[in-house]
Protein backbone atom coordinates (compact mmCIF):
# COMPACT_ATOMS: atom_id res chain seq x y z
CA UNK A 1 0.00 0.00 0.00
CA UNK A 2 1.34 3.26 -0.86
CA UNK A 3 1.03 6.91 0.95
CA UNK A 4 -0.71 8.97 -0.35
CA UNK A 5 1.00 12.56 0.64
CA UNK A 6 4.60 13.52 1.14
CA UNK A 7 3.45 14.81 4.57
CA UNK A 8 2.13 12.90 7.50
CA UNK A 9 1.99 15.08 10.96
CA UNK A 10 3.08 11.40 13.25
CA UNK A 11 4.22 8.88 11.79
CA UNK A 12 5.04 5.28 13.40
CA UNK A 13 7.82 3.33 12.25
CA UNK A 14 7.10 -0.44 12.87
CA UNK A 15 3.75 -2.57 12.84
CA UNK A 16 4.25 -5.05 15.49
CA UNK A 17 2.66 -5.14 18.80
CA UNK A 18 4.32 -1.33 19.81
CA UNK A 19 3.20 0.16 16.35
CA UNK A 20 -0.30 -0.91 16.41
CA UNK A 21 -0.64 -0.49 20.06
CA UNK A 22 0.44 2.98 19.83
CA UNK A 23 -1.81 3.75 16.99
CA UNK A 24 -4.75 2.70 18.36
CA UNK A 25 -3.51 4.54 21.97
CA UNK A 26 -3.98 7.66 19.63
CA UNK A 27 -6.76 6.87 17.75
CA UNK A 28 -8.84 6.46 21.38
CA UNK A 29 -7.29 9.75 22.28
CA UNK A 30 -8.91 11.66 19.09
CA UNK A 31 -5.18 11.45 17.46
CA UNK A 32 -4.35 10.65 13.91
CA UNK A 33 -1.46 8.35 13.14
CA UNK A 34 0.12 6.78 10.19
CA UNK A 35 1.95 2.63 10.46
CA UNK A 36 4.48 2.28 8.13
CA UNK A 37 5.88 -1.63 8.11
CA UNK A 38 7.76 -3.36 6.29
CA UNK A 39 6.88 -6.20 5.87
CA UNK A 40 3.84 -6.83 2.85
CA UNK A 41 1.87 -8.64 5.86
CA UNK A 42 1.29 -8.49 9.70
CA UNK A 43 4.06 -9.69 11.26
CA UNK A 44 4.07 -11.44 14.85
CA UNK A 45 7.16 -13.03 15.50
CA UNK A 46 7.43 -15.46 18.63
CA UNK A 47 4.64 -17.58 18.63
CA UNK A 48 3.09 -16.41 21.70
CA UNK A 49 3.33 -13.40 24.60
CA UNK A 50 2.52 -13.93 28.10
CA UNK A 51 0.63 -10.88 29.49
CA UNK A 52 1.15 -10.33 33.16
CA UNK A 53 -1.68 -8.04 34.76
CA UNK A 54 0.44 -4.43 34.05
CA UNK A 55 -0.39 -6.17 30.61
CA UNK A 56 -3.91 -6.65 30.89
CA UNK A 57 -3.82 -3.28 32.54
CA UNK A 58 -2.58 -1.54 29.19
CA UNK A 59 -5.07 -3.90 27.20
CA UNK A 60 -7.97 -2.62 28.79
CA UNK A 61 -6.81 1.10 28.06
CA UNK A 62 -6.33 0.51 24.75
CA UNK A 63 -9.86 -1.44 24.55
CA UNK A 64 -8.99 -4.87 23.36
CA UNK A 65 -8.97 -6.74 26.49
CA UNK A 66 -12.57 -8.13 27.05
CA UNK A 67 -12.06 -9.54 23.00
CA UNK A 68 -8.51 -11.01 24.07
CA UNK A 69 -10.07 -12.71 27.27
CA UNK A 70 -12.15 -14.66 25.22
CA UNK A 71 -9.08 -16.26 23.18
CA UNK A 72 -7.06 -17.77 26.09
CA UNK A 73 -7.71 -19.17 29.55
CA UNK A 74 -6.84 -17.70 32.58
CA UNK A 75 -3.00 -19.21 34.25
CA UNK A 76 -3.13 -20.04 37.93
CA UNK A 77 -1.89 -17.42 39.93
CA UNK A 78 -2.46 -14.36 42.49
CA UNK A 79 -3.36 -11.71 39.71
CA UNK A 80 -4.64 -12.01 35.62
CA UNK A 81 -2.29 -14.02 33.82
CA UNK A 82 -2.88 -15.23 30.40
CA UNK A 83 -0.88 -16.51 27.33
CA UNK A 84 -1.86 -14.92 24.09
CA UNK A 85 -1.29 -16.00 20.33
CA UNK A 86 0.83 -13.33 19.04
CA UNK A 87 -1.75 -13.06 15.98
CA UNK A 88 -4.63 -12.82 17.99
CA UNK A 89 -3.26 -9.77 19.12
CA UNK A 90 -1.71 -8.17 16.25
CA UNK A 91 -4.77 -8.78 14.27
CA UNK A 92 -6.91 -7.08 16.92
CA UNK A 93 -5.08 -4.20 17.10
CA UNK A 94 -4.84 -3.93 13.53
CA UNK A 95 -8.47 -4.10 13.06
CA UNK A 96 -9.40 -1.74 15.32
CA UNK A 97 -7.41 1.14 13.44
CA UNK A 98 -8.93 3.12 11.34
CA UNK A 99 -8.96 2.64 7.89
CA UNK A 100 -5.73 3.54 6.10
CA UNK A 101 -3.87 3.70 9.43
CA UNK A 102 -1.39 1.04 7.99
CA UNK A 103 0.99 0.49 5.05
CA UNK A 104 2.14 -2.23 4.34
CA UNK A 105 5.07 -2.72 2.51
CA UNK A 106 6.92 0.32 3.35
CA UNK A 107 10.35 0.08 4.86
CA UNK A 108 12.08 3.56 6.11
CA UNK A 109 15.50 3.20 4.90
CA UNK A 110 16.84 5.97 7.46
CA UNK A 111 15.61 9.34 9.06
CA UNK A 112 17.07 12.25 9.14
CA UNK A 113 16.40 16.04 10.46
CA UNK A 114 15.69 19.02 8.07
CA UNK A 115 18.68 21.51 8.38
CA UNK A 116 16.30 24.20 8.42
CA UNK A 117 13.19 23.24 9.89
CA UNK A 118 14.36 20.17 12.40
CA UNK A 119 11.41 17.85 11.22
CA UNK A 120 12.24 14.37 10.44
CA UNK A 121 12.31 13.29 6.78
CA UNK A 122 12.15 9.58 6.20
CA UNK A 123 13.56 7.98 3.43
CA UNK A 124 11.47 5.11 2.38
CA UNK A 125 12.52 1.97 -0.06
CA UNK A 126 12.22 3.13 -4.09
CA UNK A 127 14.50 7.22 -2.84
CA UNK A 128 10.67 8.40 -2.02
CA UNK A 129 10.98 10.95 0.78
CA UNK A 130 8.33 11.56 3.59
CA UNK A 131 7.83 14.83 5.88
CA UNK A 132 6.89 14.04 8.92
CA UNK A 133 6.16 16.40 12.32
CA UNK A 134 6.15 13.72 14.74
CA UNK A 135 8.29 9.93 14.42
CA UNK A 136 7.88 7.14 16.52
CA UNK A 137 9.93 4.30 16.30
CA UNK A 138 8.20 1.40 17.42
CA UNK A 139 10.84 -1.10 14.88
CA UNK A 140 12.16 -3.94 16.90
CA UNK A 141 15.37 -4.57 17.98
CA UNK A 142 16.89 -4.02 14.38
CA UNK A 143 14.93 -0.48 14.57
CA UNK A 144 16.28 2.04 11.79
CA UNK A 145 14.69 5.33 14.42
CA UNK A 146 17.23 3.87 17.27
CA UNK A 147 20.07 3.46 14.94
CA UNK A 148 20.31 7.02 13.76
CA UNK A 149 19.88 7.91 17.01
CA UNK A 150 22.46 5.77 18.49
CA UNK A 151 20.80 3.64 20.80
CA UNK A 152 21.21 0.45 19.26
CA UNK A 153 21.11 -2.40 21.28
CA UNK A 154 24.32 -4.50 20.52
CA UNK A 155 24.75 -6.25 23.89
CA UNK A 156 23.81 -9.99 23.53
CA UNK A 157 23.21 -13.30 26.31
CA UNK A 158 24.45 -16.71 24.29
CA UNK A 159 21.69 -18.24 25.26
CA UNK A 160 18.95 -19.27 22.66
CA UNK A 161 14.89 -19.65 23.05
CA UNK A 162 13.07 -22.48 20.93
CA UNK A 163 8.85 -21.56 21.21
CA UNK A 164 5.81 -23.55 20.04
CA UNK A 165 2.38 -24.58 20.16
CA UNK A 166 1.49 -28.26 20.71
CA UNK A 167 -2.13 -29.16 20.37
CA UNK A 168 -3.61 -32.11 22.64
CA UNK A 169 -7.26 -32.93 20.69
CA UNK A 170 -8.24 -35.06 24.33
CA UNK A 171 -7.30 -32.21 26.32
CA UNK A 172 -3.96 -31.20 27.73
CA UNK A 173 -3.05 -31.61 31.09
CA UNK A 174 -1.74 -28.98 32.52
CA UNK A 175 -5.59 -27.30 33.57
CA UNK A 176 -4.50 -23.88 34.42
CA UNK A 177 -1.37 -24.40 35.46
CA UNK A 178 2.16 -23.00 34.40
CA UNK A 179 4.83 -25.30 34.23
CA UNK A 180 8.71 -24.68 34.19
CA UNK A 181 11.35 -27.55 34.25
CA UNK A 182 14.87 -27.61 34.87
CA UNK A 183 17.95 -29.98 33.86
CA UNK A 184 21.29 -28.07 33.62
CA UNK A 185 21.45 -25.02 31.41
CA UNK A 186 18.29 -25.71 29.65
CA UNK A 187 14.64 -25.27 31.11
CA UNK A 188 11.39 -25.69 29.55
CA UNK A 189 8.31 -23.91 30.15
CA UNK A 190 4.60 -25.00 29.59
CA UNK A 191 1.55 -22.76 29.65
CA UNK A 192 -2.06 -23.50 28.92
CA UNK A 193 -3.64 -21.26 25.86
CA UNK A 194 -6.82 -23.34 26.38
CA UNK A 195 -8.19 -27.02 26.95
CA UNK A 196 -6.33 -28.29 23.95
CA UNK A 197 -3.41 -25.71 23.10
CA UNK A 198 -0.01 -25.95 25.25
CA UNK A 199 2.72 -22.86 24.78
CA UNK A 200 6.00 -24.06 24.94
CA UNK A 201 9.33 -22.29 25.18
CA UNK A 202 13.02 -24.34 25.67
CA UNK A 203 15.59 -21.88 26.84
CA UNK A 204 19.09 -22.83 26.80
CA UNK A 205 23.36 -22.17 25.82
CA UNK A 206 23.54 -20.86 22.42
CA UNK A 207 25.09 -23.73 19.82
CA UNK A 208 27.00 -23.48 16.35
CA UNK A 209 23.57 -25.49 15.32
CA UNK A 210 21.12 -22.67 16.18
CA UNK A 211 22.64 -20.46 12.97
CA UNK A 212 21.55 -23.08 10.47
CA UNK A 213 18.57 -24.31 12.05
CA UNK A 214 16.81 -20.99 12.38
CA UNK A 215 16.29 -21.15 8.66
CA UNK A 216 14.36 -24.39 8.23
CA UNK A 217 11.13 -25.80 10.63
CA UNK A 218 12.25 -29.18 10.60
CA UNK A 219 15.75 -28.45 11.76
CA UNK A 220 14.27 -26.07 14.68
CA UNK A 221 12.16 -29.29 15.72
CA UNK A 222 15.12 -31.52 15.45
CA UNK A 223 17.00 -29.11 18.28
CA UNK A 224 13.89 -28.60 20.25
CA UNK A 225 13.58 -32.53 19.81
CA UNK A 226 17.21 -33.13 21.57
CA UNK A 227 17.06 -30.33 23.50
CA UNK A 228 14.61 -32.21 25.72
CA UNK A 229 16.77 -35.38 25.60
CA UNK A 230 16.41 -36.43 29.63
CA UNK A 231 13.15 -34.65 30.28
CA UNK A 232 10.39 -36.24 31.33
CA UNK A 233 8.63 -38.17 29.15
CA UNK A 234 5.48 -36.06 28.94
CA UNK A 235 7.70 -32.72 27.50
CA UNK A 236 9.51 -35.16 25.16
CA UNK A 237 6.48 -36.02 23.44
CA UNK A 238 5.06 -32.61 23.52
CA UNK A 239 8.29 -31.23 21.34
CA UNK A 240 8.18 -34.35 18.71
CA UNK A 241 3.90 -33.94 18.67
CA UNK A 242 4.20 -30.08 18.52
CA UNK A 243 2.69 -28.18 15.28
CA UNK A 244 5.27 -27.63 12.59
CA UNK A 245 4.89 -24.12 11.33
CA UNK A 246 4.47 -22.60 14.81
CA UNK A 247 8.21 -23.38 15.60
CA UNK A 248 10.49 -20.17 16.33
CA UNK A 249 13.95 -19.81 17.21
CA UNK A 250 15.74 -17.08 18.82
CA UNK A 251 19.31 -17.33 18.74
CA UNK A 252 20.85 -14.69 20.54
CA UNK A 253 19.18 -12.92 23.13
CA UNK A 254 20.01 -9.31 22.17
CA UNK A 255 19.09 -5.97 24.97
CA UNK A 256 19.92 -2.64 25.68
CA UNK A 257 22.01 -2.74 28.87
CA UNK A 258 20.60 -0.96 32.15
CA UNK A 259 23.10 1.46 32.50
CA UNK A 260 22.54 2.60 28.55
CA UNK A 261 18.92 2.88 29.43
CA UNK A 262 20.06 5.47 32.50
CA UNK A 263 22.20 7.48 30.22
CA UNK A 264 20.52 7.72 26.37
CA UNK A 265 18.29 10.48 26.12
CA UNK A 266 15.76 8.43 23.23
CA UNK A 267 14.77 11.40 21.56
CA UNK A 268 15.83 14.06 18.81
CA UNK A 269 13.72 16.81 18.28
CA UNK A 270 10.51 15.24 17.83
CA UNK A 271 11.73 11.81 17.42
CA UNK A 272 11.04 9.26 20.09
CA UNK A 273 11.81 5.44 20.45
CA UNK A 274 9.10 2.76 21.97
CA UNK A 275 8.85 -1.11 22.78
CA UNK A 276 12.07 -3.00 21.70
CA UNK A 277 13.70 0.01 19.70
CA UNK A 278 14.06 1.68 22.98
CA UNK A 279 14.35 -1.14 25.39
CA UNK A 280 15.13 -4.34 23.87
CA UNK A 281 15.42 -7.50 27.14
CA UNK A 282 15.65 -10.94 26.78
CA UNK A 283 12.35 -13.05 27.77
CA UNK A 284 13.00 -14.07 31.82
CA UNK A 285 10.45 -11.88 32.95
CA UNK A 286 8.00 -12.07 30.52
CA UNK A 287 7.69 -8.55 30.12
CA UNK A 288 8.57 -7.62 26.96
CA UNK A 289 5.58 -7.03 25.32
CA UNK A 290 3.68 -6.00 27.95
CA UNK A 291 6.35 -3.06 28.70
CA UNK A 292 5.34 -1.85 25.06
CA UNK A 293 1.49 -2.09 25.48
CA UNK A 294 2.73 0.46 28.75
CA UNK A 295 4.78 2.20 26.22
CA UNK A 296 2.00 3.38 24.15
CA UNK A 297 -0.67 4.27 26.84
CA UNK A 298 1.69 6.49 28.18
CA UNK A 299 2.73 7.98 24.95
CA UNK A 300 -0.39 8.50 23.93
CA UNK A 301 -1.63 10.20 27.14
CA UNK A 302 1.13 12.48 26.80
CA UNK A 303 0.79 13.35 23.47
CA UNK A 304 -2.84 14.05 23.91
CA UNK A 305 -1.98 17.13 26.25
CA UNK A 306 -0.55 19.19 23.17
CA UNK A 307 -3.84 20.56 22.35
CA UNK A 308 -2.29 22.07 19.22
CA UNK A 309 -0.46 19.71 17.51
CA UNK A 310 -1.22 20.66 14.59
CA UNK A 311 -1.34 24.24 14.62
CA UNK A 312 1.61 26.41 14.83
CA UNK A 313 4.70 24.70 13.78
CA UNK A 314 6.65 26.54 16.28
CA UNK A 315 4.84 26.31 19.40
CA UNK A 316 3.68 22.33 17.94
CA UNK A 317 7.20 21.53 18.31
CA UNK A 318 7.97 22.58 21.24
CA UNK A 319 4.74 20.81 22.60
CA UNK A 320 5.70 17.81 20.78
CA UNK A 321 9.13 17.90 22.54
CA UNK A 322 7.58 18.55 25.78
CA UNK A 323 5.20 15.55 25.71
CA UNK A 324 8.00 13.03 24.85
CA UNK A 325 10.34 14.37 27.60
CA UNK A 326 7.09 13.76 30.12
CA UNK A 327 6.87 10.26 28.41
CA UNK A 328 10.24 9.65 28.57
CA UNK A 329 10.83 10.75 32.58
CA UNK A 330 7.76 8.28 33.16
CA UNK A 331 9.31 5.32 31.26
CA UNK A 332 12.73 5.44 32.32
CA UNK A 333 12.85 4.18 35.47
CA UNK A 334 10.16 1.77 34.69
CA UNK A 335 12.27 0.42 32.38
CA UNK A 336 15.10 0.70 33.72
CA UNK A 337 14.29 -1.84 36.74
CA UNK A 338 12.83 -4.01 34.31
CA UNK A 339 15.92 -3.99 32.30
CA UNK A 340 18.27 -4.25 35.61
CA UNK A 341 16.25 -7.20 36.69
CA UNK A 342 16.20 -9.33 33.12
CA UNK A 343 20.05 -9.06 32.83
CA UNK A 344 20.37 -10.17 36.63
CA UNK A 345 18.70 -13.52 35.67
CA UNK A 346 20.24 -13.64 32.34
CA UNK A 347 23.62 -13.28 33.08
CA UNK A 348 23.10 -15.91 36.18
CA UNK A 349 21.60 -18.11 33.16
CA UNK A 350 24.59 -17.29 30.69
CA UNK A 351 27.96 -17.05 33.02
CA UNK A 352 29.86 -20.04 33.34
CA UNK A 353 31.49 -18.19 36.73
CA UNK A 354 29.55 -19.70 39.62
CA UNK A 355 31.08 -16.64 41.52
CA UNK A 356 28.95 -14.44 38.69
CA UNK A 357 26.05 -16.43 39.79
CA UNK A 358 26.12 -16.45 42.97
CA UNK A 359 26.54 -12.42 42.92
CA UNK A 360 23.62 -12.06 40.28
CA UNK A 361 21.92 -14.21 43.14
CA UNK A 362 22.40 -12.18 45.71
CA UNK A 363 21.56 -8.77 43.95
CA UNK A 364 18.24 -9.92 42.49
CA UNK A 365 17.41 -10.86 46.43
CA UNK A 366 18.95 -7.45 47.67
CA UNK A 367 17.37 -5.11 45.00
CA UNK A 368 13.74 -7.24 43.89
CA UNK A 369 13.72 -9.24 47.14
CA UNK A 370 9.65 -9.11 45.79
CA UNK A 371 10.18 -10.95 42.33
CA UNK A 372 6.81 -10.46 41.08
CA UNK A 373 6.18 -6.83 42.17
CA UNK A 374 7.14 -6.20 38.04
CA UNK A 375 4.07 -7.36 37.48
CA UNK A 376 1.68 -4.90 40.27
CA UNK A 377 2.73 -1.47 37.82
CA UNK A 378 0.25 0.26 36.70
CA UNK A 379 0.34 2.48 33.69
CA UNK A 380 -2.31 4.52 34.01
CA UNK A 381 -5.24 5.61 32.15
CA UNK A 382 -5.46 6.89 28.49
Amino acid sequence: MEIGDTKENIVIVGGGICGLATALALHRKGIRSVVLERSNTLRATGAAIIVHPNGWRALDQLGVASHLRQTSIPILSKEELRCLKRTDLVDILANSLPRNTLHLGCEVLSIKLDPITSSPVLQLQGGRLLNAKVVIGCDGVNSAISNMMGVKAEKIFTVSVIRGFTNYPNGQELGSQFRLTKKDDTQVGQLPMNKNLVYWFITRKYTCQDSMASKSQKLIWNLAVDSVEGFPTSIIEMAKNCELDSLHLTEYLRYHAPWDILRRRFREGTVTLAGDAMHAMGPFLAQGGSACLEDAVVLARCLARTSHIHRNARGAKMQVEEAFDEYLKERKMRILRLSLQMYLIGKMLDASSQFVKFICIILLAVLFSDSHGHTRYDCGSL
